[in-house]
């Protein structure tokens, strides 16, 4: 076998309506929804939460906020009416939080979680914990996808871009390839917006979306990389960090 094929592969899936095309070819699945449900998730296990169950329908946040959780909610960019939060990451830097069990659902990224965790080991990929992550997958020897939460199962700019920087540096190590369009699509619009991921983005449809909802404060942090430096990772239903299952 030539060093080229005994190279691990990672490559980037642009939305959940495609991850059928890949879903059976990968070890690890970075699950990326910048804008906001992963960034959310990220601040959430920096603040100290320690444990985030991601639930697909308001019905199941339901049940689980009749149980006595704290139960986040959201969707198209605003709290679900009768939940105490939705995905803003600053929701999760409250105090009350540290130590606990938190339950989200999410329009995009929550979604995204449940489909891919069937398929392989789930990870929560932002652009707040990038170059922990990074680092992480390097080391992880294992084939990985990078799937784009998108806008309601279509493409979207700040997720491709996040799996672009992720691709870009598994690359450069030379211990992975990468074959597909959408991955060298991805690793290109990574390149043009590096030096001013905010700027590059001022026009996205979904920033323009959260702007609308008086939002900036959580665009800005969402596009500023490496604000919450820490790897959730599904453990069954629920996400933990690796950093705690070290510790175990």
């Amino acid at each position: 076998m030539s060093d080229q094929d005994s190279r691990k592969k990672v490559e980037v899936c642009f939305s959940p309506y495609l991850f059928p095309l890949y879903k059976d070819e990968f070890d690890i699945i970075v699950v990326i929804d910048v804008l906001r449900a992963t960034s959310a998730i990220c601040a959430a296990f920096h603040n100290g939460v320690e444990e985030l169950i991601p639930v697909s329908t308001i019905e199941e946040a339901k049940e689980y906020q009749a149980k006595g959780y704290k139960v986040g909610a959201e969707r198209g960019g605003s709290i679900v009416e009768g939940f105490d939060f939705g995905n803003s990451p600053f929701s999760y830097m409250k105090a009350n939080l540290k130590g606990e069990t938190v339950v989200l659902s999410t329009t995009n990224g929550t979604k995204s979680i449940n489909i891919a965790k069937e398929s392989g080991q789930v990870v929560i990929g932002a652009l707040s914990n990038l170059d922990v992550l990074k680092d992480w997958l390097e080391h992880q020897d294992k084939n990985i996808l990078c799937l784009c939460s998108g806008w309601q199962n279509k493409f979207n700019l700040e997720d491709t871009i996040c799996a672009g920087a992720i691709l870009d540096h598994l690359l450069s190590t030379g211990k992975f390839r990468s074959e597909e369009d959408s991955s060298i699509a991805a690793k290109y619009l990574f390149l043009s917006a590096k030096d001013n991921i905010l700027g590059y983005l001022k026009a996205s449809s979904h920033r323009r979306r959260l702007k609308n909802l008086n939002l900036n404060k959580d665009i800005k942090y969402c596009l500023t990389p490496n604000k919450a430096p820490v790897i959730p990772v599904l453990e069954g239903d629920r996400l933990v960090t690796v950093e705690s299952l070290i510790t175990k």
